[in-house]
């Protein structure tokens, strides 16, 4: 099996990376010397290729496609005409201009974007009836100040990877969507900067989520904290329930990684993406709609 990591654009494909080894040899295209070269220290046997279309030349039968947002429709287009299954690492689109070119994509059912999160084993077992719950709550905490340094500051910049609002926001609506399903709208959205005034963005958000069936939810965004951690809170007439998804002894396992990869294999062996891109659409077009809604934070006081 061969699997061509095109673009090494965040820290994900490293992480994928590492379980893909254990199954596939691996081809690897990044522009960015630095990024490559930490790769390959990491994987000395991975064939390394200058280009793309290189990548794809050497008919991989699964592509793991991570470069920065605005290259995303592009770079899928191609991936597309091998007709090879293809993982985007999130958020595939985070701006409306991104999300309507990849609108004009022939997306087939063995392409898949998804946070990680959908595939922790603290979450992946959990299913709701819509009729039983009141309100929804998802809680992002994923600390961002290694933007505020400028790292990957295409990710903090709005109009390229949606700064927080979007690219940790992605986390917590999806979730949510994994929940309760694609029929959602954006409520309204807020953000600010509490504690990093380089940032490009925020560094705290809230999102208000409702449902065709009346069930509402709030999306919390949380880019000052200590530790890493992801709930989802189901309220309901008489309790509320708590979920969380922590790194634990193995990140990789317990914050979703491995069941992500898993699930691409399957689709490498010609399955279906599990994640329905109706479901990625709703996630994305709800993030586009948050951020085309907030202005640029004010700075901290």
């Amino acid at each position: 099996m061969r699997i061509a990591l095109a673009g090494l654009a965040t820290s994900h494909p490293y992480t994928d990376a590492r379980t893909l080894a254990r199954y596939a040899e691996l081809v690897v295209w990044e522009p960015d010397p630095e990024r490559l070269g930490r790769f390959t220290a990491e994987h000395p046997s991975a064939v390394v290729v200058p280009s793309l279309a290189e990548a794809l030349a050497t008919g991989p039968d699964g592509v793991v496609l991570t470069v920065p947002n605005p290259r995303v429709p592009d770079a899928l287009a191609a991936v597309l005409e091998t007709g090879a299954a293809c993982f985007v690492n999130k958020p595939a689109a985070a701006s409306r201009e991104q999300l309507d070119r990849l609108d004009r994509l022939p997306i087939h059912d063995r392409v898949m974007s998804t946070s990680v999160l959908r595939f922790a084993p603290a979450f992946a077992g959990l299913r709701v009836d819509p009729a039983d719950v009141q309100a929804v709550r998802a809680t992002v905490r994923h600390d961002v100040g290694l933007w505020a340094t400028g790292y990957n500051a295409w990710q903090d910049t709005p109009g390229e990877g949606g700064g927080t609002m979007v690219t940790m926001g992605v986390h917590g609506v999806e979730l949510l969507v994994a929940l309760l399903g694609p029929d959602v709208r954006l409520a309204g959205a807020a953000g600010a900067r509490r504690h990093y005034a380089s940032l490009r963005s925020e560094d705290t958000a809230v999102m208000a989520l409702r449902w065709s069936h009346g069930v509402t939810g709030t999306v919390e965004v949380l880019g000052v904290t200590e530790g890493e951690s992801y709930s989802v809170t189901l309220h309901r007439r008489d309790s509320s329930e708590t979920v969380v998804i922590e790194g634990g002894d193995d990140p990789i396992q317990g914050l979703g990684y491995e069941g992500t990869i898993a699930a691409f294999l399957d689709m490498v062996k010609g399955a279906p993406s599990p994640v329905p891109w109706t479901q990625t659409r709703a996630v994305l077009d709800v993030l586009v709609s948050a951020r085309e809604s907030t202005l640029p934070a004010p700075p901290a006081s």
